[in-house]
């Protein structure tokens, strides 16, 4: 099935590791171009945008904290500069700070601002380019906004508060054809998930074994390339109709009844 994304302009911010850089791949299989926006500089963004620019992929990258408003616009400002067009987001960079009820006021509001006001910026400064392609919005939130976890309130917030501006969003730009949808990973092996079981638990494979036995379909984690196969999805026309709307890919972990992994 053609997505038709051939020379169509994605932006997704934290696009050169995980999940992220799934997507960026995914965008250039399309033929579309990945402008990858990212803290990380040097190594792995150069080795990406290297590797898409060999396969006659214009991917650009653009290094800048999203957390400090200027390199949000920075990041709009760049990327309608030099390709003249916007035709879509993935809002994805973030992480799990641990930032707990114990752990104080100071540490909640750290993790708002690296999970949450990068999502409402980049949209608000890239509004014009989107209304003008009728573009198309994907919000990275978390099965943690629906379940919770524990000892994560300022994430849980931030992906609650995603799953909720994904609505709002989608309401507000009905005017202007952009759809606006959200994607919930639950258990997605990343480099940065593999860091949390190596570094967290005496026995990581036990963790892992334990974890991977509580995933309903097939037992497995869930690929970072399944995420991106759903975002391509729902960048492209091809889910014209689908707006407002919170995507659920986790092999069954999240609704699926628990009876199911006892067997």
């Amino acid at each position: 099935m053609d997505l038709n994304l051939k020379d169509k302009v994605y932006i997704v911010t934290g696009g050169s590791k995980g999940i992220g850089a799934a997507i960026t791949h995914a965008i250039a299989d399309e033929g579309g171009i990945p402008v990858i926006v990212t803290r990380s500089k040097g190594g792995v963004t150069d080795e990406l945008v290297q590797e898409l620019k060999k396969k006659r992929i214009a991917a650009h990258a653009i290094i800048g904290d999203l957390q400090e408003l200027d390199n949000c616009k920075k990041a709009i400002d760049e990327t309608a500069a030099k390709f003249g067009r916007i035709d879509g987001i993935v809002n994805n960079a973030g992480m799990n700070d641990g930032a707990s009820l114990e752990k104080g006021p100071e540490a909640f509001r750290k993790s708002i601002l690296l999970n949450l006001y990068h999502y409402y910026d980049l949209v608000h400064y890239a509004l014009p380019y989107l209304k003008e392609t009728k573009g198309s919005i994907v919000n990275i939130s978390s099965k943690v906004a629906i379940t919770g976890q524990g000892g994560t309130s300022g994430y849980a917030a931030s992906k609650g508060a995603q799953l909720a501006l994904t609505r709002e969003w989608a309401a507000e730009l009905l005017p202007y054809s952009i759809r606006v949808n959200a994607i919930l990973p639950a258990e997605v092996m990343t480099p940065l998930y593999r860091k949390w079981l190596d570094n967290t638990f005496d026995d990581p494979a036990a963790k892992e074994a334990a974890i991977v036995a509580n995933i309903p379909l097939e037992k497995r984690m869930t690929t970072a390339e399944e995420i991106a196969a759903m975002a391509v999805f729902l960048l492209s026309d091809r889910s014209a109709h689908t707006t407002g709307q919170w995507m659920i890919v986790d092999g069954g972990y999240v609704h699926l009844d628990r009876s199911l992994t006892t067997q």
